[in-house]
């Protein structure tokens, strides 16, 4: 089963590893949505997003890169 729009935690890691020199903070929504959808083993609707979610997404992965 893959990552779910819901699996902001993991999707943060993913896009941690993906764009290791990205300060998230400045990062689109427009753009987050496309690299959401090309994480290896994302596998969810691209229209079940929503700001709501690519905001908790964009939180986690600033908490991760501070990590």
């Amino acid at each position: 089963m893959g990552l779910k729009w819901t699996d902001t935690q993991d999707i943060a890691i993913a896009l941690c590893e993906r764009h290791p020199d990205v300060n998230p903070q400045f990062v689109r929504f427009t753009d987050l949505h496309q690299w959401v959808l090309g994480i290896d083993g994302f596998d969810d609707r691209p229209d079940r997003s929503s700001e709501k979610i690519l905001e908790a997404i964009q939180m986690a992965w600033m908490s991760e890169a501070d990590a």
